[in-house]
Formats: C-alpha cells, structure tokens, sequence
C-alpha cells in the first residue's frame, strides 16, 4: 500500500520487462474467484529489464482490485502484456512537459526514465487530491529537471488544479512536446490547451475495457479522421495512447 486506496505491486516477467513501452499495459487475471471472468488491465508503471522486474501502481476500486491488493510475495499470477500502443519518443524531441492526475500518474514513471536516458529536459506536473493521495514524487524528482504539484486542498504544493499550472507554464516557455495521462476533465483541458499553444501532444485515455486485446469494442473512442468525420478506435488496441487533436473527447464511448 502506497496511499490509503493505492497499491504498488512487482512481479518478474522477463518477456514484458523487456519488451515494454511506456504507456503500454497489462491485463491480469484474478486469483482465486471465478465469477470475476474479465481481466484487470493496469498501466505499466516501470520495468527493470536486467532483473525482469515490473512495476504497478493500482487503485482499489471493487472486488478485483482488492483481491490483487490482498495478493502475498510468492503468489503466481496470470498476466498478459504488453498490450496496446504506448508514448511514441522522437530522438528530436529535446524539452517535454509531462502532466499527470491522480492515479493516471503511474504509467508516466517509465516514460520520464526514457525521456531521462535520451537527455530531454522534463517538466513534470502533477495534481493530486490531497497530500495523503500523493505517492512516487521522490521518484519523480529523480526522473526530471522540475517537478510542480498541485493538490485540489492545497496541502501539498500549490492549491487548484494541474491544469491551471500548466497554462501558466505554457505562456512562459514551449515545449517540444507534452506528454498526458489522467482522467477525462483533466485530459479535456490539455487538449484546449495544446491546440491553444500550438504544442504535440500524446494523451492516454482511461477507458473501461473488457478484452484488452481489441475484440469486444467495449473501449472503443471516437477519433478524427482526415475527410473532417470520425470513427471509432479500440482504446485497448489502437490505444490508449492517442494524439490529442484526433481523440474527440466529448463523444461518448461505446459501452462505457
């Protein structure tokens, strides 16, 4: 346990270790009840491709998840991965702002190491509820060049919304690009943002998904097509990475 409602959990899968990209994620099985018959996908936090070591960080929210929390060291557990289309890093890229919103915080970890082992000059912005909510900002610290932490109460840094911060950020300094990963709301102001700005932008949705592999079309979102209409994308597959200007925020999903 990490915060009151988060959990961090490490297990060894030498194939994903390896062969993970940030913003990918995995689909795991839970153990020990057959009524739960879909699998849990979770943002890949971080892999430790020497010691074939990956990392998850998971909120508690039903059944599932608390039985994965109640999980102990030693356990097997069933977990298909990577999965989906993850962050796309330019060698050209030399300055990113990467802006984060409660649990959608985690997959940004392995994200900011890549960026960090290429030299990019990271920002990291990150909002949280509260200072009892906050959790791996020691580790984000390490992982870039300055870290701004917003909490809706102000008990940690500074008081409202990421959002807020980041806008005011963007009017003093451009960067390459930016990096974002929460929920809707947040993502939804990035979005105006970046186009505002004029600033590339990669957003990874959180969609509800059932498959995790592209055949139910239970996270399936609404993407811009080049002819001015749209169509509908499989977050779990064409996802959950997307460029902001094509994903189409304020249309329903299919089945969520």
């Amino acid at each position: 346990m990490i915060t009151s409602h988060m959990y961090k959990m490490a297990f060894l899968s030498e194939g994903i270790a390896l062969n993970a990209n940030p913003g990918q994620f995995v689909h795991i099985k839970v153990p020990g009840d057959n009524s739960l018959l879909l699998r849990r996908p979770i943002s890949i936090c971080d892999v430790h491709p020497q010691t074939g070591m990956v990392e998850i960080v998971y909120q508690v929210v039903g059944k599932g998840t608390r039985i994965l929390s109640g999980m102990n060291a030693g356990q097997v557990i069933d977990v298909l991965g990577p999965l989906g289309k993850g962050f796309t890093i330019s060698r050209e890229i030399k300055s990113a702002f990467v802006v984060g919103g409660g649990c959608g915080i985690a997959p940004l970890k392995l994200l900011m190491r890549r960026l960090k082992e290429m030299g990019v000059v990271v920002t990291a912005l990150l909002g949280f509820r509260s200072r009892e909510a906050v959790y791996g900002l020691e580790e984000f610290e390490m992982l870039s060049d300055r870290v701004l932490v917003t909490t809706d109460d102000g008990s940690l840094g500074r008081k409202g919304l990421v959002t807020q911060v980041l806008e005011e950020e963007l009017q003093q300094l451009l960067p390459d690009i930016m990096f974002a990963c929460g929920p809707t709301p947040m993502l939804k102001v990035v979005q105006r943002l970046a186009k505002e700005y004029s600033v590339p932008c990669q957003m990874s949705l959180e969609e509800r998904m059932g498959c995790g592999i592209g055949g139910c079309l239970v996270c399936s979102c609404a993407v811009r097509t080049p002819d001015g209409g749209f169509e509908y994308k499989r977050v779990c597959k064409d996802g959950p990475v997307f460029w902001s200007q094509e994903v189409m925020l304020d249309e329903a999903t299919i089945g969520c």
